[in-house]
Parts: structure tokens; C-alpha cells; sequence
């Protein structure tokens, strides 16, 4: 009985063990998002204090509202003294002894322009009788123009608004009242233009000497979906799709066709795609590693001595490669090969430590050591090439997005609706990192001219 207790007590204590590891997950450990973080727990943090003080960075360009010549001016107002500030006599009539301008910068009160396009039918000699072709703005006897569609579709999809209150936005500010499912007409309508736009997004990143990959969860039509993202620093593509791994990256088209670096987590479908040179995000790396520190095995050779001379190690790494890198050279060799070397043997130690993989908490911390050795060339490629980031923020940025709209709304109600969104971001991503405003963006798509690359560009 002694002995069944004894099994018993030691089976519970792993299981109490691996269900605090569990309680202690945030997102400086582990992938969860940082929203996801208590607020009563300020999570560690492996970033140095920095020197720098509170405000705008040294360098970084300010903003301050500046006085206009009086040519741009719109109005002019002046104000005369009554009578003198110091004796009390009337000062109608007095000298002039100065004058100081100030300048208030408002909006002018918003109104709707209201075009009307006259179709004239003409009657031919032949008794036909011929209707002019109404220009595509104008789908209806009263309609809404390609700027205002523009404006609520970016309010609703560019920032994020819930789509009752930019509606309501619409109906306040500008006179146009609005109903909810209006909104969604225009994102509809918006997004029906993009076709081609990203079927030449999704060549350019294909074609790519390097590309960043991720997916997150995604609620759609009361089920789960997925959100996949391929982008560049020039290109963004953004689908969702029902599945997470190789379906939806064969339905995405780039993974298939590409040859270049791809960067991503250690998602195991990534590597089915043998046609490209794979890149670990390090970034993941370091915070599992920390994952370990807080729920592994003590002692000098015990699991978390190693994650935490592993932590060292890839941190040595980033500095010399950032450094190097920053003034265009290549990293130091020796300090490379010191530092690789420390975490060789802080996988193979920490893979030796948990070997007896008794619990589900050791078994996870043994599969990191033994991928840490395995693919430690994938997980060192920044090192060696400049092109390729320490982390995945390229790729997770894009899909911190999506997450952004859950929250607000909860989910999109269709699948379908959920494949406008991901479009319209898509296209909304790329035309900022070529430096043009949503708003003009968004204007020229609803008009049928969206933003294309150049055909020249990768």
C-alpha cells in the first residue's frame, strides 16, 4: 500500500507541476499574445533596461504646428483695444504700435457633394433607341461615392471601428446616413476589385530571395478558421482557410512555388516544402527557453542551467550578427563559433538532462533541446546572411491584425466576409510599405483602379 501511495503522490506531483508550468504561460514564454497577459503579473523579460529617457527618441524627426504664410490663410479676424490698459482713455483712432498673429487650425464644417450624372438616350434614324453608359460610381439613381466607400471601409477594416459605429460615424460627421449592412456592400464591392492585385502579390513574394511565414486562429462563421500570412518587406498576402497546415499553405500558392529563405516558427508542415532553405524564428526559441528557466530541473547540469546558457548564447549571437551586419560586414568567425558552440552544448546537455521524460513537462523541454541540436544550422541562418531577421516579426505583425479585429467584433459572421478582410489587409499592408495613404488607396479600388507593383519589382 506504502509503495502505491508512493507511486501515486509522484504521479500527482508531475501532474501539479506540469498544470502550474501551464498557469505560468505568457508571452514573454510561450506563443500566447501579450493581450492574453494577466495584468496583475508583469511577465520577465529578457530586453536590457534602456538609458534612453521618456519622450521622442534622439533623432527621430518631431511634428509642431507651424504658422502658414498669409496667402494660405482662409480668414482673416482682428481684434482692437478698447481703451488703454494703463490711464483708461478711448483708443479709436490711435497709432498703431504692433501686432501679433496667431494662427487656429480647424476643419471646416463637412458637408456631401452631391454629383448627378445626366444619361442621355439618344433615338436613331433606325428607331433604336441608345442609353449612355453610366459611369461605375453611379450603379444607382443615388449612390455612394468611391471616397466615402473608401472612408468607412478603412475606418471598418484599416482601424478597426465595429462596423455599427463607423456607420454611425458616417451618418455624424458627414451627413451620409448609413446602415451597418452598407458598410459591408462597400467592403464587398471593394474587395471584388483585388483579384488581380493579388494574384501579382502572391508571384512577387513567391519570387522573393526571402519571405516570412505564420498563421493564428481566426473565428469565422461561428468555427474556428485559420489566417495565413506570406509576406516581404515590400509585399503582403494574408488568406483564410478552414485548415492550418499544408492545405492552406497549397490553397495560399506561394510555399509550392518558392525557393528562396522561408522564414517561420517550428511549425512541422513549414518543412514539407523542401524547395526552400528554411530559417528559425529565434525569437520563438528564446522565449520556450524561458519557458524552461521557470519549470525545469535544477542542479549544474539540469535543464535549466542549460536553457539559461542557451539564452546566452543566442543572445551573444544577435549582438555580433547585428553589429556586423549594421556596418556591412560579416560576423566575427571565432566569436561565431565560441558562441554557436555554447549552444550545441547547451542542447545536447539539456537533451541528456531530460532524457527520462517523466512528466508531459519534461517530455516538452526534451523535444526543445533535441530540435535545438537538430536544426540548429536553421535556427543560426542570420548569423551567416543579413537578409534573414533574428525573429518573425515581419510575418506576425501582419497577423496581430486579425487578432485586433476579434477582439473588437468577436468574429466575422461568413467565411466569406473573413476572405474580404484578409484581402482588403492585404492590400492595405502592401500599399503602406510602398508609402501610400489608405485613404487613397482604398479611393482608387473602389473606383476599379487599384494599386498594382511594378512589374519590374520584386
Amino acid at each position: 500500500m506504502v509503495v502505491a501511495q508512493r507511486e501515486q503522490i509522484a504521479g500527482l506531483e508531475a501532474r501539479i507541476a506540469d498544470l502550474e508550468a501551464r498557469l505560468k504561460q505568457n508571452s514573454k514564454n510561450s506563443s500566447k499574445p501579450p493581450a492574453s497577459d494577466s495584468p496583475f503579473v508583469k511577465p520577465a523579460s529578457l530586453r536590457a533596461k534602456g538609458k534612453r529617457r521618456p519622450g521622442r527618441p534622439s533623432g527621430q524627426d518631431g511634428v509642431t504646428l507651424e504658422q502658414v504664410a498669409a496667402a494660405e490663410v482662409s480668414r482673416f479676424l482682428m481684434y482692437e483695444p478698447e481703451e488703454c490698459a494703463g490711464c483708461g482713455a478711448g483708443l479709436a483712432g490711435a497709432p498703431e504700435a504692433g501686432r501679433e498673429r496667431r494662427q487656429v487650425f480647424d476643419l471646416p464644417q463637412v458637408a456631401l457633394e452631391v454629383t448627378e450624372h445626366q444619361l442621355v438616350a439618344r433615338r436613331c434614324g433606325c428607331g433604336q433607341v441608345t442609353k449612355a453608359r453610366a459611369p461605375q460610381e453611379a450603379a444607382a439613381s443615388a449612390a455612394y461615392g468611391p471616397r466615402i466607400a473608401a472612408l468607412a471601409v478603412g475606418l471598418w477594416h484599416g482601424q478597426f471601428l465595429a462596423k455599427a459605429r463607423v456607420a454611425g460615424i458616417m451618418g455624424q460627421l458627414f451627413g451620409a446616413p448609413m446602415a451597418p449592412g452598407t458598410v459591408a456592400s462597400m467592403a464587398t464591392r471593394l474587395a471584388a476589385q483585388l483579384g488581380e492585385f493579388r494574384d501579382a502579390v502572391r508571384e512577387r513574394i513567391a519570387a522573393a530571395d526571402v519571405a516570412h511565414f505564420d498563421e493564428t486562429g481566426f473565428r469565422a462563421a461561428a468555427s474556428l478558421m485559420w489566417v495565413h500570412s506570406a509576406c516581404t518587406e515590400r509585399y503582403s498576402l494574408l488568406i483564410v482557410h478552414p485548415r492550418r497546415g499544408t492545405a492552406a499553405m497549397d490553397a495560399m500558392g506561394v510555399l509550392p512555388a518558392f525557393t528562396g529563405t522561408a522564414q517561420h516558427d517550428a511549425w512541422a508542415p513549414y518543412d514539407t516544402y523542401t524547395k526552400a532553405t528554411h530559417a528559425l524564428c529565434a525569437s520563438h526559441l528564446l522565449r520556450e527557453l524561458v519557458a524552461v528557466t521557470e519549470s525545469g530541473t535544477g542542479g549544474p547540469a539540469g535543464t535549466i542551467a542549460m536553457a539559461q546558457q542557451a539564452i546566452g548564447a543566442l543572445l551573444d549571437l544577435k549582438a555580433l550578427a547585428e553589429s556586423a551586419h549594421t556596418r556591412g560586414l560579416a560576423p566575427d568567425a571565432a566569436g561565431a563559433a565560441r558562441f554557436g558552440h555554447h549552444l550545441r552544448s547547451a542542447a545536447l546537455l539539456g537533451t541528456a538532462a531530460s532524457a527520462a521524460r517523466g512528466s508531459e513537462r519534461e517530455k516538452k523541454h526534451h523535444a526543445l533541446f533535441t530540435r535545438i541540436a537538430a536544426r540548429l544550422e536553421d535556427y543560426l541562418r542570420f548569423v551567416r546572411d543579413p537578409a534573414v531577421d533574428f525573429d518573425n516579426n515581419e510575418a506576425e505583425r501582419e497577423i496581430r491584425m486579425c487578432k485586433l479585429r476579434t477582439k473588437v467584433s468577436g468574429s466575422m459572421r461568413s467565411v466569406r466576409g473573413a476572405a474580404e478582410f484578409c484581402l482588403i489587409r492585404s492590400y492595405l499592408q502592401t500599399t503602406k510599405k510602398h508609402g501610400i495613404g489608405w485613404l487613397d488607396a482604398l479611393t482608387d479600388a473602389a473606383r476599379g483602379i487599384p494599386w498594382m507593383p511594378d512589374e519590374a519589382t520584386i
